[in-house]
């Protein structure tokens, strides 16, 4: 045999050696296809890289400037076997990129001046600290422009007249609010100020522009923005955000249509938006000139008209944003708009009630840009100060599905680029079940005053297991779920999941650039077996109220469940429920 011979058969042998050696090692594992997962002996090689957070968008802006890191804290829970069901549905928790940092002010409320005087009320005090929704509007909705925050009561200034003229032509009283007051039943500015302190949360103020139209003074716009003004000094920077009206453009709104035999300074008998533009700067200028007395920053919000205007609309709402925008140039900090979702006084079903919560917020946003655009106006924040729905007569209002609607408008609102958003309201009347109010008002049969509504515990539990990050959630399979996922700064990831039907669903959990820990926990939402689609009772984890209607009263204490996520992670939510959950970091 030559030598070239020999050396050839020690290539091919020492070749054969290399691929025998190969065969014999374990195949590296690349990313984990299931990567909550897999063999619990398998390695974990998955590679989680850094996410820069994104630019501030210009519709949240300086609603972000008060950002916190969150810290997840394990919550005790009861250990459970996981779920083993077959599904085709999936939700991703995909942490390779980030929508946004959250806001704290996601999660406001409106409070109003007939909800006696707060402090005074302890569960309430109690109920509002535990919920800490960061920011409470005051003082009202419609209220606000015919409320005088420093006359006694009973006492409008000489040039308030004690007549209005309403939309029909009709004169009327308009029921003035006062905020130098001592009742038992409704709450003075001061008390509102104490509720936020002793509560830990700020305020959102609404002053009265309608007095700027029906004021009977040589200047009614320079006495109303004076009278806005002299509330700044007062405030003394406790209060950062304030808006110039409420829903001004509405034919329901004091100063839509004023008595223009009484007006001494030339004001046409209808508002416009080019007529508000041109009150705004007045306000903003008296407003901002006290601030800077005080040392303080203030943010000044406009009110915008949130939906495209219909043959049936008035004028005035036809040619609101249009002109609005030829006379306030960007005197505004922030943009207003309002939403009550659902078509109008309908005995509207769970779908439509939820689809809605879905699908405005996004419409609404892309609206406003385009108005905003239209106008010539730089794009600024935009907060929805009031939120609600108008379904009716079935108790939607009041019922499980309204936690579901109101955590899908927070949700859906953080992903359309909101700054800021409010529910519309903390307490108002209970109307066989057509209350927007979050608690109890007391004439509920057999519910006390102040008993959270469902809703208090979906806007708890949402807020709780929401991180600071919020990160995309790509659904597969089920139409009727949906899903919103985030990242806590201390490492894990949030979910909280919802099922819009009526049917049970399992869905599995999944990660991208994200490894999961030991443990995932979850608290189930769902409602009872009261009132079909509407039931009035909460179930957290399977704990319901003693009585018939809200949550237990133990919430704060019923123990997650809990399973490992060795074996993967799927959650099985009931009709009309949520599941909100929280993955622990590796």
């Amino acid at each position: 045999m030559s030598l070239l011979q020999r050396s050839g058969i020690a290539v091919i042998s020492l070749l054969l050696l290399i691929i025998m050696a190969s065969a014999c090692k374990k195949k590296p594992a690349g990313p984990d296809p299931d990567p909550g997962g897999g063999d619990p002996g398998d390695k974990d090689t998955t590679v989680v890289r850094p996410v820069a957070d994104p630019a501030v968008a210009k519709t949240v802006g300086f609603f972000l400037d008060d950002w916190q890191p969150k810290t997840f804290a394990p919550p005790a829970y009861t250990d459970i076997s996981p779920v083993t069901l077959a599904t085709a549905n999936t939700v991703t928790i995909d942490a390779s990129s980030i929508i946004t940092k959250i806001p704290l002010s996601i999660f406001s409320h409106n409070a109003n001046t007939w909800m006696t005087p707060m402090v005074t009320e302890p569960k309430f005090m109690s109920s509002i600290t535990t919920l800490h929704p960061h920011i409470i509007r005051w003082p009202a909705g419609s209220g606000s422009d015919v409320y005088f925050w420093n006359q006694p009561s009973g006492t409008p200034p000489a040039d308030a007249p004690a007549m209005i003229m309403a939309a029909d032509g009709s004169l009327k009283d308009p029921g003035y609010w006062f905020g130098n007051i001592n009742t038992n039943w409704s709450a003075s500015l001061d008390n509102y100020y104490s509720m936020l302190q002793q509560s830990g949360n700020r305020g959102m103020i609404t002053v009265n522009y309608g007095y700027a139209r029906y004021g009977t003074s040589a200047d009614p716009v320079a006495a109303a923005a004076h009278l806005a003004a002299d509330w700044v000094r007062y405030d003394n920077g406790r209060t950062s955000y304030w808006e110039i009206g409420n829903e001004s453009y509405g034919d329901w709104e004091w100063g839509y249509r004023i008595d223009v035999s009484k007006n001494k300074d030339g004001q046409p008998e209808y508002l416009t938006g080019k007529l508000y533009g041109d009150h705004f700067k007045v306000f903003a200028d008296s407003m901002r000139k006290a601030a800077t007395e005080t040392g303080k920053t203030i943010y000044i919000g406009a009110t915008l008209y949130e939906s495209q205007p219909q043959a049936w609309n008035t004028n005035t709402v036809k040619t609101w944003n249009s002109g609005l925008f030829t006379s306030i140039g960007e005197k505004a900090d922030f943009y207003i708009v309002h939403n009550y979702f659902t078509p109008y006084n309908e005995n509207s079903n769970a779908v439509v009630v939820l689809n809605s919560a879905t699908n405005v917020p996004a419409e609404m946003m892309n609206l406003a840009k385009t108005n905003i655009g239209l106008g010539g106006a730089a794009v600024k924040p935009i907060a929805l100060t009031e939120y609600n729905m108008w379904a009716r007569d079935s108790k939607q209002q009041v019922s499980n599905v309204s936690g579901l609607f109101a955590t899908i408008v927070v949700g859906e609102s953080l992903k359309s680029g909101y700054g800021f958003a409010a529910r519309w309201d903390l307490l108002n009347g209970w109307e066989n079940g057509n209350d927007h109010g979050l608690f109890s008002d007391g004439t509920e049969p057999g519910i006390p005053k102040w008993t959270p509504r469902p809703s208090y515990y979906y806007l708890y539990y949402f807020q709780q297991f929401l991180g600071d990050r919020l990160v995309p959630a790509p659904i597969q399979g089920n139409i009727a779920l949906r899903a919103y996922a985030s990242t806590f700064t201390s490492g894990q990831a949030g979910l909280t999941v919802l099922n819009t039907s009526n049917s049970v669903v399992t869905v599995e959990v999944k990660t991208k650039n994200f490894k999961p820990g030991n443990r995932f926990y979850y608290y189930i939402l769902e409602g009872s077996n009261d009132n079909g689609e509407f039931s009035r009772k909460v179930l957290i984890n399977g704990n319901g109220p003693a009585i018939q209607a809200g949550g237990p009263d133990n919430f704060t204490s019923i123990k997650a469940k809990s399973s490992i996520t060795g074996n993967g992670m799927k959650i099985t939510i009931p009709a009309f429920g949520a599941a909100f959950a929280v993955i622990d970091k590796k």
